[in-house]
Formats: C-alpha cells, sequence, structure tokens
C-alpha cells in the first residue's frame, strides 16, 4: 500500500500562491515594470510576506522563472511516450514543447528575448539536465534495439538533441510556429539522421 503524500504546509501554499502571482505577473509586465508589492498584494498576502521566502525582487523572479520553465518540460515529457517503441518520439516531445510554452507566460517572454539578463538561465534549468538524462536513457535503450546507431555515445547525443531542441524553441516564440511549421519536417530529419543507423 503507497503512501499518502505528505500535507503542504501553510508555508509551502504560500510560497507556492506567490511563484504563481509572480510568473503571471511578470509574465505579463515585464521585470522592470513589477514590484514585490504588487505580487503580494495580488497574491493577498501582506506587503513584507515575499521576503520570508525569497531575499529580493531579483530573488523572486528567478525562482519564478525556474518554476514556469521547468513546468514547460514537465508537460512535454508527460505527453511523450519516451517510454514506448515509437519512433516518432522526438519529433512529439519537440512539438510538445512548443505546444506548452503559451500555458507558461514568465518562461515565455524569456524565450521571446524580453528579459535579455536572464535567457542564459534557460539552458541551465536543473528540469533540462533531467530531460538530457531521460533522453540519453532512451536513445540508449534504443541503440540496444537496432533503432540507433552503435556508433553513438547516447548521452551526450541525447544531451545534444535536448540543447538543439532549446535553441529551436527560441526560434519558434520568436519568429512564430507558423513560420517555423513550415520547415519543420526537414529539421525532424535532420534531428533522425543524427541517430537513425543508415538504411540498407
Amino acid at each position: 500500500m503507497s503512501k499518502a503524500p505528505a500535507p503542504v504546509s501553510k508555508g509551502e501554499q504560500t510560497k507556492q500562491t506567490l511563484l504563481e502571482v509572480a510568473i503571471d505577473r511578470f509574465g505579463r509586465d515585464g521585470f522592470r515594470s513589477t514590484s514585490v508589492a504588487e505580487i503580494t498584494r495580488d497574491a493577498e498576502l501582506s506587503g513584507t510576506a515575499a521576503y520570508a521566502y525569497f531575499d529580493n525582487k531579483e530573488a523572486l523572479f528567478l525562482a519564478a522563472l525556474d518554476h514556469d520553465a521547468a513546468g514547460i518540460i514537465e508537460e512535454a515529457v508527460l505527453l511523450t511516450p519516451l517510454s514506448e517503441r515509437s519512433p516518432e518520439w522526438r519529433g512529439d516531445l519537440f512539438v510538445n514543447l512548443v505546444g506548452a510554452v503559451d500555458r507558461h507566460p514568465l518562461a515565455r517572454r524569456v524565450l521571446a528575448g524580453l528579459e535579455p539578463q536572464v535567457t542564459s538561465r534557460i539552458v541551465d534549468l536543473p528540469a533540462l539536465a533531467e530531460l538530457r538524462v531521460l533522453v540519453g536513457e532512451r536513445l540508449t535503450a534504443e541503440q540496444q534495439t537496432g533503432a540507433v546507431r552503435s556508433d553513438i555515445d547516447p548521452a551526450q547525443i541525447g544531451a545534444g538533441l535536448v540543447d538543439i531542441m532549446v535553441s529551436l524553441l527560441f526560434s519558434v516564440v520568436q519568429l512564430g510556429a507558423a513560420d517555423f511549421g513550415k520547415r519543420a519536417p526537414e529539421l525532424m530529419a535532420v534531428l533522425a539522421a543524427a541517430v537513425q543507423p543508415p538504411s540498407n
């Protein structure tokens, strides 16, 4: 019998509320145009409540960005059949990342280049590091069945594939999904060619 999850403390609930409101506010108005006082007011908390969890506005902004961007990755992984034997999973993963972006306003703002001081933060997310490992494991499993070339390092190629997808995600957000959609088949063919064994 599995254990029920531990109840969430009031402090954790308050922190979660602050993050959700910060994601919405910073995502809509940006770092410079948003005050901590506005966030705490929207969260229906006292004006100093945020400082019990975050040292300053920048710390709140970065925590909100990390949380929101991790949400994109979590959504995409949940929707992608990484554990099934589907050769389409690389394309599915990327399509699901693109599809999740619009539900994550702060990460979308950063991907759009509207907060250039923190753009590099996206590539160092812990959730993205986990995705690199997950993709490497999937490639390893496919390598064992002959679906992936035997002469590649699956961990290295998996990390590279994820980094390429993140770069493409920046392009999609900045150039528009419609324009990217015209080029998607060619780009997916390149990703497939990097890992699939040559056909006889």
